[in-house]
């Protein structure tokens, strides 16, 4: 790849959202990388033990109003937001095609990304559930039975350490091992088939994405580019009540800070 399509990639996936800065923005699945624009978080997998889901470390990133709350039953009322972050977390999930509906149903537009289901079927990592992949306009996630699409190949690669190196080389090319998909109104998706249980709790257990200095890199420049925006919307005031539903509301005009909340 380029450096100019690396530049617009990161650009694209990491700084440039199509919303102004009065609007009201959700990462769902934030984990300890969340997008520099979003007002609000929420995450399932808070703490330590869950650091597998995300890239090693401790526990998420409370930078924001964290929620934490299943993705598939937001605590969040209908169309509370402009627009909805949601990177890296469908393959990660027993039942995305809820998690897509509670999207649909908070926010009225939003970015998904996902690992492209060819690319992972060479390198996948452990904690996914899915495969994914666009078939036109439709997202289309399958389910996983096992960790590797060919277990034999997979052995291979573990037992000779060319894991490592294969990934590095399909990351050369990252464009192409993601799914970027930016939506409004309605996602168009489909969902086949579903994850074993058994499966499904292993991958809870298993490692995550190798944590690297890309990463940290990643995060320091986006802060960077994004320094001047984000102490004006930091200084916005959000109440509870206006983004949560009905039944949830407190009544005492009280404003989110930055800490985890559990409803």
């Amino acid at each position: 790849m380029s450096l100019l399509s690396q530049i617009r990639l990161f650009v694209e996936r990491r700084v440039a959202f199509p919303v102004d800065e009065s609007a009201l923005v959700l990462d769902v699945g934030s984990g300890d990388k969340p997008s520099w624009r979003a007002d609000v978080l929420l995450d399932r997998y808070v703490g330590e033990e869950y650091a597998g889901q995300r890239s090693g470390s401790a526990g998420a990133r409370v930078t924001r109003p964290l929620f934490d709350a299943d993705a598939a039953a937001m605590p969040f009322a209908d169309g509370a937001f402009d627009y909805t972050i949601c990177s890296n977390l469908l393959e990660h999930v027993p039942d995305p095609g809820a998690v897509l509906e509670e999207l649909m149903r908070v926010s009225r537009a939003g970015y998904i990304e996902v690992p492209e289901a060819a690319s992972a079927k060479i390198v996948d990592f452990p904690s996914h559930v899915w495969w994914c992949r666009m078939v036109g306009e439709t997202l289309v996630l399958t389910a996983k039975e096992q960790r590797h699409f060919d277990p034999e190949i997979g052995a291979y690669l573990d037992r000779t350490g060319l894991d490592a190196k294969v990934a590095k080389v399909l990351d050369s090319r990252f464009e192409d091992r993601v799914v970027m998909l930016h939506w409004a109104g309605r996602i168009d998706y489909r969902v086949d088939g579903e994850v074993p249980a058994a499966f499904m709790e292993r991958a809870l257990t298993l490692p995550g994405h190798p944590r690297g200095l890309t990463a940290g890199a990643i995060r320091r420049a986006t802060d960077l580019l994004t320094m001047r925006q984000q102490r004006r919307i930091r200084a916005r005031r959000i109440r509870f009540d206006d983004i949560v539903k009905p039944e949830l509301r407190r009544g005492d005009g009280t404003v989110l800070e930055p800490r985890v909340y559990r409803v």
